[in-house]
């Protein structure tokens, strides 16, 4: 069994198949999926991606949820 590698356009590769000498028993397709419209943009800025996440977030009483809280130790840690 000989390993070809074949590229192309679908035509193209559909093709070099049939022209191919002996039995073809397995073919490896690797395809491109098409840009959606259905598809989300990818945010521009960390703040963006983060506003997209408060719905899913989860938020306790009177907790500091900046930064320098979050990477700050507090009095007995």
């Amino acid at each position: 069994m000989t390993v070809r590698v074949l590229t192309g356009s679908k035509q193209e590769i559909a093709q070099k198949v049939v022209d191919l000498p002996g039995e073809v028993r397995e073919v490896i397709a690797f395809v491109e999926d098409p840009i959606s419209e259905s598809m989300q943009p990818v945010p521009e800025t960390v703040e963006e991606f983060f506003k997209e996440m408060e719905p899913y977030m989860v938020e306790a009483g009177d907790v500091d949820y900046s930064r320098e809280a979050i990477y700050s130790r507090m009095p007995g840690e």
